[in-house]
């Protein structure tokens, strides 16, 4: 486990609908959107066979292509806010960034050469992302969908975030795949680690209306590797503890499903706080975390938990609308925490795919007709 319309800070909803058609304007530069990401339920449990629920926010990143100054001889990827730029030409010494804009393209070029359509020529992508690196919200993956997708408008949801597998993999070696996925797909999904030969999978979990979050950073770093390696101590010591534990999760992520489905909100609260309890047991909160889940909860959550590691990082707490999480915010930035609110928004399908069904009862219509 690993555990925007116009702009990054502005214009969410519009990138929020970018991300989950892939749409581009034909007329604009090319440009790419993505979600960032929320683990729900289900982290830490994930690396043993437990399933996950994620979500992805209507905050995330975002990418636009132009041709390559003729001088450059490379494409150059530039990240505003972070003021940096990397050229795919850097070579195997060069920063990770770099190393990860030329894999993607890599990517992109291979499977565009395979499908007999021209390959991108050389480039410049500015880019920006609106999450904090470090926090658990899957800012690599989500800068990683919106520069491929940027690249190749056309190009699925699917086969971008398998594209960015080779972009993840410089920042985190074996990524679980989940963070890609849900910077790309959107909306909800479940996922389940593989094990051994057995591919990990993932299933989209229907979300018919808006869900509305907080989410708030405890002003602590985050270690996934620290805080795995911790679990992991726990289990060799007292396997049956930590496998009733673990069995309790399992529990809490079937039930969380069936309740993002019915969108029984006061449901999916309780079920976060019984999680949150669960992994304060594993010794994965902090005096902040538990500060921030009650304070959230006090101003009218439903339901608040830490989300990704643990150990420092982010708390997510879900409330019934946008006016609450006024509040919330408002009580957080009262004790010393950051936050914003966020939208996983309701299931939007693809308006190709809807075309292309269309189509084909059509075709199917006029072949059948005398």
């Amino acid at each position: 486990m690993s555990a925007d319309g116009n702009s990054a800070d502005g214009g969410a909803a519009s990138a929020a609908a970018a991300a989950s058609t892939g749409a581009a304007d034909p007329t604009a530069a090319p440009r790419g959107t993505a979600h960032g990401k929320v683990i729900l339920f289900g982290e830490h449990a994930v690396v043993y066979g437990v399933p996950a629920l994620a979500v992805g926010i209507d905050r995330g990143a975002w990418a636009q292509v132009t041709n390559a100054n003729a001088n450059a001889k490379a494409s150059v990827l530039h990240v505003r806010g972070w003021d940096v730029t990397v050229r795919e030409d850097g070579g195997d010494e060069g920063p990770a960034l770099g190393r990860a804009f030329r894999d993607v393209i890599a990517a992109t070029r291979r499977e565009q050469r395979a499908a007999g359509v021209p390959e991108i020529g050389d480039v410049h992508v500015e880019a920006e992302a609106d999450l904090p690196p470090g926090g658990g919200l899957g800012c690599s993956a989500a800068l990683g969908v919106a520069v491929a997708r940027a690249l190749d408008p056309s190009a699925t949801a699917e086969s971008i975030a398998a594209r960015v597998d080779a972009w993840e993999r410089v920042f985190h070696g074996n990524p679980s795949g989940i963070d890609a996925a849900v910077a790309a797909m959107g909306g909800c999904v479940q996922f389940t680690r593989g094990d051994g030969e057995a591919r990990a999978t993932i299933e989209r979990v229907r979300v018919s209306e808006a869900i509305h979050l907080c989410i708030g950073h405890s002003g602590q770093a985050s270690s996934t590797k620290s805080m795995v390696e911790s679990v992991a101590r726990i289990r060799e010591r007292r396997p049956e503890t930590t496998q009733k534990t673990f069995d309790a999760i399992h529990t809490l992520v079937k039930n969380a499903r069936l309740a993002i489905v019915d969108h029984d909100l006061r449901a999916i609260g309780q079920l976060l706080d019984l999680n949150q309890m669960l992994l304060s047991g594993l010794f994965l909160s902090t005096p902040e975390i538990e500060q921030m889940c009650a304070t959230a909860r006090t101003a009218g959550a439903l339901g608040a938990k830490l989300t990704g590691a643990g150990g420092g990082g982010c708390v997510v707490a879900l409330v019934g609308d946008a006016a609450r999480s006024t509040e919330v915010l408002a009580a957080w930035k009262a004790e010393g925490y950051e936050g914003f609110a966020a939208t996983v928004k309701p299931e939007v399908h693809d308006v190709r795919e809807i075309l292309q069904k269309l189509h084909e009862r059509v075709t199917r219509a006029t072949a059948g007709s005398p």
